[in-house]
């Protein structure tokens, strides 16, 4: 079938991939509870199930735009055999199709056309209308279909995508793959014709000028055509237009608020005063203005997309606007007329009407203003309804939810069951109404006092130039005063958000059992128990049912199989030593004894404790101590164990029967003895601690290696005769009897000879692998002392083995037969990052002298040492040794070698459980015993498990430049290429994905062709096993990572899909957990969908790096565990946030993928596609019972560019399409959720920092107009206690320890809250606080500065784990603009709130409001050294000193990096203000204007103006400016003009302008009564203004380079990176004077570890110096 639609049409390529491909669906569908002797032939449910999922997306497309589908079936057809004919289509298509598999409907289209055309080929042969015979397009090759459907549509969106300059144009500019997709969502796509018609709008740019020599980076240039449906505006009023039902709430509550404050007593009672409720309605006038500008946003940012709107869309906008502006009008009139004496706007708005009066028809007017929303309401409490009514494409339901919501394809019937509604309902609910009573008892209540009293007061008296003095109530000190208040309110929402998360959190996380096993003595409690659970949740039963509660020995056995394979797993990543491993092996040989045999780690120091209770026992009858041990079921069972064993092995030891028949007599002695209960009184029980030492050294010696056979069996027979001796003579009472009634039943006792006993042993019986296990743990039980209850020691693996331990008891789905579950594969982007790292990599040293080796060897100093054992293997050569060194480093890092690694567990576990299940009773130990068993039914079982294992599982790395690399002379990229090969060589079964890239001459010409090409490892190098032709290069449209998915996404397999990134890991025992958490794709549930995203949990490994690297650990883990619980549940909007999130894939392939590639708008490609899943029905969960491994940045600087690309993200999706949708799509708690969430969480960050900003400014403009002084002196002290209170009401939501309350929650829930409270003091101590607040200002300054200008792009982190010292100049660079000049700001604003205020104000109070902005300049100015490591040291900061200085001096230039100079970075810096719009270039002008507030404030301070309020004192210090200016502008003119030539002419007009300066100054001190304090005044007032003119110079590059004067401005630029740079490095410079500092910045900042590791490193590195110098 599928050659038949290949003929001649698709490539070979793409047939055989998707060949493999449905053959693969079909049999893992059709394999499902069946058995073997059933197989002949498909069900039919398989082809049905597998169609209906495929269409789905299809005709729910045909549906909506009304045309009939083209999946047609005829009267007499084999519909099955049609079917697969259909799918076996789409997939083709899919697979072929690039670029355009992210334009899901676009695909429709080609296959409702393609689909028709088979239609007629099979069938019909004959027209419908015309009678004619059936033609469709005649076909010429196997790439016709790639030529003439894919590549005409890829050629339009690369055409588009040039439109974006490299991400530097407007979105509005261009259509990315949305607006293209957009296109198919309206019956104009039909227009385009089948076969294509190359002539229709959809290929035509008008205007485009297409150069001759096409290049692949060539922009198109041209009239860009209009977008579809959306435009992506960059202004930050997109966070009202998508959230217009949040800010119309927050604003009508605070005004509610105020009124219910202002004109009652302060009781919330007072609402029903009748004359308070009254002007309480005034807040429907103010939404009706706010719904105004809703509609009008509407209209404004949408302009651009008009032209592709249809009347229908225009007409509703229009008449929103206009019912928006009638209720405008209408509620103010309204109102007007029923107050009874009207002053200010309401008379205004009375004179409107006239003499008309009627006092209840604002009631009226304001009744049916509501009527939408009684009706929304009623809509919201019933969601099924409002679902079906969203999802009908019935015309007369269109007509009616017209107005309701716009015509769209996605977004439609997102309603939760009645369930999750209440749930989230309820969580909402709360949390509001502790806001808002928080808001008015403690913000807005207090505050209005203070505010009635000074609008009460008159103040006359002002300390500068006043433009409004008359102005009424004191209203600029009203705004300075409420403004930080609103702001908080607007903000705190998140706080409380942070607070109700963690409640609810902790409360879900509780009842979903985890932390229930934290700890290793928990384990132990417990483990009887976990043999059950396992085989209750992991195995699979036969009937459905799972046995009852109670060990049995097949639960130990399928328990023991993978829990060994799980410890075996940790000791080859050298998590354990070899005696861990020992102890905590599970016996294979459960049978031999009666007793289950434990871990030896469960039974530590039973014997030992056994042995001394039975000797010091003082009783008389068995029974009591037999009592005593059996009250211990460890030690019980251990003695029991012990006993047979012991038997075992000394019968298997004994070669002579005489000697058997000795220890059988003695043997059947203990057995009587016990069984008779006369045990104490036949054996003495103070032989028994001699018997323990005697067996342990027996044992000991039988397991050691020997060289002398001879002696060896000398030693062990000596040995052996002194532990038989204790027995006959110290233990046994009557010894010599038992040992004479052995020789009297000899059946040849005359013949037996006089010879010594016990000299026949067979010392070859540990070469056998059973009993060496079965010595090895007899030697273990009676050796071990107290010291294994801590075993293992290293804690990963604690924390791994006490998680499985844990997730076996939690939730999860019943395990199905390996037959039954979801096939998967998995999927790797992969770029150029470390596959494995070199010989020399390891051992190359950083500037302190460490090596990646060297600081891994401090770190995990016990997993050095576990390796060192591991390898320490004569079999070995050196090069395995080395090729085991580099794994082992390659596998701490973030590598690819450690994903791989880690995913390929999956197919371990897969192996085992396959075997576990075919082999049944026969299983033996460990999958790999049986690989190495003669047995050909071990073979066989094996041979099918893989076989089932390689139609579950495909695992697929995107190396998106492997062929690249491939044919690179680079070393680096070489070395990747030899890497990943390695890779492929080493997991048979691991497929790579690339894009080949190659140039084949024709017709004159050199055309590049790209390839989708499949790789698999052969004997030496990799095969080829699929090559797909591509119409282009498939990772220059959009963004590198989901292309890169993109591209090889035709080459996985399966129903699920789980998205793996390079940073990631695995685990084996997690691994074998994932057919349970597949079974959530069919667990039923509540409501009518099933999950299409399941979200799993992950664990940071890379927290013991660094304090920064457990900062972020903490908060990343916080995040994906509580975090994400209380988004999936109750919240319902949990999105995917990255990886290793598990996709239905056939769901998201037929949807567009599993993220979106937009460049720059799609940025955060990853929650793009949770975006996308929800819109178009999908349904997110989160699981975790399972968990991965993820790696973080452990540097401050990689930290804060990823916290800057996430935070440039958010800025994207707020102007987003997506974001718009799911704002308006989701009902009003729902849309809460997802605000608080996403981008309201930056948002509230950036309103943070303009609280502190709109504070200090409001206590500047008091400060210096003499407005605050004012009212002191006449605020009684009550009403100055009060305002007092109001002032510092805002400062305490700077504190952010408020925001690591979930972090806290999950420590406290998984480990305990002591260890929780611990671990947060410790922070606390190690300045997480100031990490947290540096990093508020990097998401604050990125999102703002990418809604306002854009400039997002991909900041690669590097992820390397080695914590090195950063120049100052690096810092410098990174942090000035984000930190650095805020930092600053700031402290000039406190500074002056401090100077201009303390001579009537209280600096207790001072230090009251500002502590916390002093603790936000401290932290911004401090912190990138602070955690700089080295940071204080003396010489590395001299070397600091001199780069910056050299860095700053350097004049740069084309080609030179920023680097190198401070030129070339300024440039760079300024790169967003080329680019922005006319809006930004405003709005960074009217910023930049608060800067001349100091000069203007400040003049009219100083003691030469003696006291003038004239605007002409502002007006002379304009004129000392820019004459300031001038002379310096002179003297660099000067330096560059006569300097070299005229050096005489250069130094007379440098002495003018000096003697000058000092008349002009001796002037102003002796006349005009200048003060030192005042020249101080006169620079804190100037530095501001001219770095408002720089700032603005920059806006206006193009005009000011016009003038000629850009390079004063660059001047001026460098100047003032000087002034910045001296300020902040001059304390670094004290600090480092003191070594004392630099220690203790060592201790605190990183673990003991690294510290030891860095001084060790400086006295070797000493030695090596000494050394060098004395060879010399």
């Amino acid at each position: 079938m599928v050659k038949f639609l290949s003929a001649n049409l698709h490539m070979r390529g793409n047939v055989a991939n998707q060949r493999e491909h449905i053959i693969l669906l079909l049999a893992n569908a059709d394999i499902r509870k069946r058995n073997d002797e059933e197989y002949d032939e498909l069900k039919p449910s398989t082809v049905t199930e597998l169609m209906d999922k495929t269409f789905k997306s299809y005709c729910s497309w045909c549906k909506y735009l009304h045309c009939k589908s083209n999946i047609r079936f005829p009267d007499v057809c084999d519909e099955e055999q049609l079917q697969l004919i259909y799918i076996s289509l789409y997939l083709l298509i899919w697979g072929e199709a690039s670029n355009v598999r992210f334009m899901p409907e676009c695909i429709c289209f080609i296959f409702h056309n393609m689909a028709n055309d088979v239609y007629g080929i099979l069938f019909s042969n004959v027209e419908a209308v015309s009678g004619e015979t059936y033609e469709t397009e005649e076909v010429i090759d196997e790439e016709s279909f790639l030529r003439n459907v894919i590549t005409p549509i890829y050629q339009v969106i690369r055409k588009e995508a040039r439109r974006n300059k490299g991400g530097t144009a407007s979105h509005s500019q261009w259509r990315n793959y949305d607006d293209l997709n957009e296109y198919f969502w309206s019956r104009k796509c039909f227009k385009i014709g089948w076969p294509l018609d190359l002539k229709a709008d959809f290929f035509l740019n008008s205007d485009e000028i297409t150069p001759q020599n096409e290049r692949l980076n060539q922009v198109t240039y041209g009239k860009s055509k209009p977008k579809t449906n959306f435009v992506e505006v960059r202004t930050f009023w997109h966070l009202f237009r998508d959230f217009d039902r949040m800010w119309i709430f927050l604003v009508m509550a605070f005004q509610a608020m105020v009124i219910v404050g202002w004109h009652g007593s302060g009781s919330l009672g007072d609402i029903f005063d009748k004359d308070v409720f009254k002007t309480v309605l005034t807040i429907f006038i103010t939404s009706a203005y706010l719904t105004l500008l809703q509609a009008a946003l509407d209209i404004i940012l949408n302009f651009n997309a008009w032209k592709n709107f249809k009347f229908s869309q225009i007409l509703r906008y229009l008449l929103k606007f206009a019912v928006a502006a009638m209720w405008a009008v209408l509620l103010p009139i309204a109102y007007s007329k029923s107050v009874q004496r009207p002053t200010g706007l309401v008379k205004f708005f009375s004179t409107w009407t006239g003499d008309w009066k009627d006092q209840s028809f604002y009631t009226y007017a304001v009744s049916f203003y509501v009527i939408p929303n009684i009706l929304a309401a009623v809509f919201f409490l019933v969601p099924p309804f409002r679902r079906v009514m969203e999802c009908s494409d019935m015309r007369i339901i269109k007509v009616i939810m017209w107005w309701a919501q716009p015509k769209l394809y996605v977004g439609r019937g997102m309603h939760e069951d009645m369930f999750s509604l209440f749930k989230y309902t309820s969580f909402w609910i709360m949390l509001l109404i502790s806001k808002l009573a928080f808001n008015y008892y403690v913000e807005i209540v207090p505050l209005i006092t203070p505010t009635k009293m000074i609008m009460n007061f008159h103040i006359k008296k002002y300390q500068w130039h006043e433009f409004f003095p008359h102005a009424n109530n004191n209203i600029g000190v009203v705004i300075a005063i409420w403004a930080p208040i609103v702001l908080v309110y607007l903000m705190d929402t998140q706080i409380w958000y942070a607070i109700f998360s963690t409640l609810f959190g902790g409360i879900h996380g509780a009842f979903s059992h985890l932390g229930e096993i934290r700890t290793l003595g928990m384990l132990r409690s417990r483990f009887e128990s976990i043999p059950i659970a396992f085989s209750q949740t992991l195995m699979p039963s036969e009937d459905g049912k799972h046995a009852d509660d109670f060990v049995n020995q097949n639960n130990i056995k399928n328990f023991s199989q993978v829990w060994n394979e799980f410890i075996y797993s940790m000791r080859s990543e050298d998590k354990i030593s070899d005696r861990d491993r020992d102890l905590l092996l599970v016996p294979s040989s459960s049978g031999d004894v009666s007793v289950i045999q434990w871990p030896p780690f469960l039974l530590a120091s039973k014997i030992p404790i056994a042995v001394k209770m039975a000797k010091d026992f003082k009783g008389k009858e068995d029974a009591e101590l037999f009592r005593k041990i059996k009250s211990d079921s460890y030690m019980n069972s251990a003695v029991i164990e012990s006993y047979e064993t012991l038997k075992k092995i000394i019968y298997a030891l004994l070669e002579d029967e005489a000697d058997r028949r000795v220890m059988n007599q003695v043997f059947l002695e203990v057995d009587m003895s016990i069984q008779q209960q006369r045990f104490i009184y036949e054996f003495r029980m103070s032989g028994l601690p001699l018997l323990n030492d005697k067996l342990e050294k027996f044992l000991s010696i039988l397991l050691s290696d020997y060289e002398d056979q001879g002696t060896y069996k000398s030693q062990l027979i000596n040995v052996f005769q002194d532990v038989i001796e204790i027995i006959t003579q110290d233990l046994l009472v009557n010894g010599h009897e038992i040992l004479e009634r052995a020789r009297v039943q000899s059946p040849d006792i005359k013949n037996e000879k006089k010879e010594q006993r016990f000299e026949k042993i067979n010392i070859h019986l540990v070469r056998d692998r059973c009993w060496r296990e079965k010595v090895i743990r007899l030697h273990l039980l009676l050796s071990v002392k107290e010291s294994a209850i801590n075993v293992p020691q290293n804690l990963d693996a604690r924390r791994r083995i006490t998680f499985f331990a844990n997730s076996l008891f939690m939730n999860m789905p019943n395990a199905p037969k390996i037959r039954d579950m979801l096939s998967f594969s998995v999927l790797t982007p992969y770029y150029k990052e470390d596959v494995l790292y070199s010989e020399e990599d390891l051992n190359k040293e950083n500037e302190d002298g460490i090596s990646i080796l060297f600081y891994l060897q401090k770190i995990y100093p016990d997993e050095w040492t576990n390796f060192l054992d591991r390898v320490n293997n004569p079999k070995l050569t050196e090069k395995d040794k080395s090729e085991f060194l580099r794994e082992w480093v390659s596998y701490r890092g973030q590598t690819l070698a450690r994903t791989v690694r880690g995913m390929m567990y999956y197919r371990q576990a897969l192996e085992l459980q396959c075997y576990q299940e075919v082999a049944g009773e026969q299983a033996e130990f460990s999958v790999f015993r049986a690989m190495a068993s003669n047995d050909d039914n071990q073979k066989a079982f094996l041979e099918r498990a893989k076989a089932l294992a390689d139609l579950k599982f495909t695992y697929v790395v995107s190396c998106q430049v492997y062929g690249n690399q491939k044919k690179s002379s680079d070393t680096h990229n070489r070395s990747c290429y030899t890497n990943i090969l390695q890779l492929m060589l080493k997991y048979p079964s691991l497929r790579v994905a690339y894009v080949d890239e190659r140039e084949e001459t024709a017709d004159a010409k050199s055309p590049k062709l790209f390839y989708s090409v499949l790789l698999k490892g052969g004997d030496k190098f990799d095969e080829e096993i699929y090559r797909i032709k591509l119409p282009g290069p498939p990772a220059e449209i959009g963004e590198g990572k989901p292309e890169n998915q993109n591209h090889a996404i035709i080459f996985t397999r399966g129903e699920a899909l789980q998205t793996i990134d390079m940073n990631q890991d695995n685990y084996f025992e997690e691994a074998f957990k994932l057919r349970n958490v597949l079974e959530e794709f069919n667990k039923e549930r509540v409501g009518r969908r099933k999950p299409t995203i399941l979200g799993l949990r992950e664990h940071i490994f890379t927290g013991s790096v660094s304090s920064l690297a457990w900062f972020m650990s903490n908060q990343e883990s916080s995040f994906v565990t509580i975090g994400q619980r209380i988004l999936a549940n109750p919240l319902r909007v949990r999105f995917h946030y990255g990886h290793p999130d598990i996709f239905d894939r056939i769901f998201h392939i037929t949807r567009g993928g599993v993220s979106k590639a937009s460049k720059v708008i799609n940025l955060s490609e990853d929650i793009f596609g949770g975006f996308n899943s929800t819109l178009r029905g999908g349904y997110v969960t989160h699981h975790e019972y399972i968990q991965v491994g993820k790696g973080r940045d452990v540097g401050l600087n990689p930290i804060s560019i990823f916290e800057a690309k996430v935070a440039n993200g958010n800025g994207e999706q707020t102007l987003s399409r997506d974001v718009y949708r799911l704002g308006h799509r989701f009902d009003f708690y729902r849309m809460l959720s997802f605000y608080f969430t996403t981008i309201g969480f930056y948002f509230s960050s950036m309103l943070t920092v303009l609280t502190v900003y709109a504070f200090l400014y409001g206590r500047m403009y008091m400060v210096m107009s003499g407005l605050e002084k004012e009212i002191m002196r006449l605020a009684t002290p009550n009403q100055l206690a009060a305002l007092e209170q109001a002032l510092a009401t805002q400062s305490i939501f700077q504190l952010g320890f408020l925001m690591v309350l979930p972090m806290v929650m999950e420590i406290g829930l998984e480990h305990g809250f002591r260890t929780a409270i611990v671990d947060f003091f410790i922070m606390q101590l190690q300045l997480a606080s100031v990490f947290f607040t540096f990093q508020l200002g990097t998401k604050s300054h990125y999102y703002g500065r990418t809604i306002l200008h854009g400039g997002s792009k991909y900041r690669p982190t590097g992820r390397g784990f080695v914590v090195f010292h950063a120049k100052f100049a690096e810092n410098y660079r990174l942090y000035s603009r984000s930190h650095f000049v805020k930092g600053l700001e700031l402290l000039a604003l406190l500074s002056v709130y401090q100077v201009y205020g303390s001579s009537y104000r209280s600096s207790s109070l001072y230090l009251y409001i500002t502590v916390s902005m002093w603790f936000m300049v401290g932290s911004w100015l401090f912190a990138p050294f602070i955690f700089n490591p080295s940071g204080f040291e003396w010489q590395k900061t001299v070397d600091d000193w001199t780069d910056w200085k050299r860095w700053l001096g350097d004049r740069g230039g084309i080609g030179i990096p920023v680097e190198k100079s401070w030129e070339s970075w300024w440039n760079l810096e300024q790169e967003h203000l080329k680019h922005t719009n006319i809006r930004g270039r405003v709005m960074e002008i009217a910023l930049a204007l608060r800067f001349f507030i100091y000069q203007y404030g400040i003049v009219y301070q100083l003691n030469i103006s003696q006291n003038s309020k004239s605007f002409l004192v502002y007006g002379l210090s304009w004129v000392v400016l820019l004459t300031s200016l001038l002379v310096l502008k002179m003297v660099s003119m000067g330096r560059r003009r006569f300097g070299t030539d005229f050096q005489l002419m250069f130094r007379i007009l440098k002495a003018l302008l000096f003697l000058g300066f000092l008349s002009v100054m001796t002037i102003l001190f002796v006349v005009c009564q200048l003060t030192l304090t005042d020249l101080f005044a006169s620079i804190l007032a100037f530095l501001p203004t001219g770095w408002a003119i720089l700032l603005i110079g920059q806006v206006l590059r193009s005009p000011i380079k016009a003038l000629g004067i850009w390079d004063s401005v660059k001047e001026l630029g460098r100047a003032y990176e000087k002034i910045m740079g001296l300020v902040i490095f001059a304390p670094i410079a004290v600090l480092s004077w003191f070594p004392i500092v630099s220690e203790f910045q060592a201790r605190l900042l990183f673990n003991q570890a690294f510290s030891r590791g860095l001084q060790i490193s400086m006295i070797l590195a000493g030695r090596k110096d000494k050394a060098t110098s004395s060879h010399k």
